[in-house]
């Protein structure tokens, strides 16, 4: 799902599976060992040096603000690592938001706001292919996204999603930050469904979650 910080039951999101790898990258010592001392001792992750060479981990990535080796940090470790990633920020513009987005991450937390319960609830959200935005940077994607669709808007030769309207229809309830059961039971369909649509578009139109999915389609006026 994208959507501001909720509080999910995040122990029975993993529940007897396997605890989900987790790295940490951050500019200085005292701000790595932070967040694995916040991340250490819990439950459904577990902190390594290094992420499985097979896939499958969560790289959390501290930053004070974004600059353009920090996007290819981004870049490097969602493309190149195959890994999901989280990143943790003090600061970002307007006009990197997007960029975050389409880097591939689908979680972002604010440093002021990065607890513990809070740093585990993006790092299951990330694993899971979901989207955990706070909700000032929802917004902020919204309005972002939407202004460019205005921008274009007659712009002869324009791209096409080609999505279909059921696929539509459950990426504007995830953009209202509603989970799996939630969509599903709001169009009748059962949560396989929404999966496999969901799925389906990711797979087809190259996008790495649904959080890159719902800028996509704002982007080109779907939603």
């Amino acid at each position: 799902m994208l959507s501001s910080p909720r509080t999910p039951d995040t122990g029975a999101a993993v529940g007897t599976r396997r605890r989900i790898p987790v790295t940490v990258e951050a500019p200085d010592p005292i701000s790595r060992e932070g967040a694995v001392s916040q991340l250490r001792g819990r439950p459904e992750v577990e902190v390594r040096e290094e992420l499985p060479a097979v896939g499958g981990g969560v790289a959390l990535l501290i930053e004070d603000t974004l600059d353009e080796a920090a996007l290819a940090r981004l870049r490097r470790i969602v493309r190149s690592e195959g890994a999901r990633a989280v990143l943790v920020v003090g600061t970002i513009r307007e006009t990197e938001l997007l960029d975050v987005i389409e880097c591939g991450v689908g979680a972002i937390v604010w440093r002021r706001e990065a607890t513990a319960h809070r740093l585990v609830q993006a790092v299951v959200a990330a694993h899971r292919g979901d989207g955990d935005l706070p909700a000032d940077l929802l917004g902020r994607l919204i309005s972002q996204v939407g202004t460019m669709h205005r921008g274009a808007a007659g712009r002869p030769g324009a791209p096409s999603l080609g999505l279909a309207p059921r696929e539509v229809d459950v990426l504007r309830l995830v953009a209202e930050g509603l989970d799996t059961g939630e969509i599903a039971s709001k169009l009748s369909y059962s949560e396989r469904t929404v999966k496999n649509v969901m799925h389906g578009l990711t797979t087809r139109l190259h996008l790495r979650n649904r959080a890159h999915a719902v800028a996509y389609a704002l982007r080109e006026g779907y939603i």
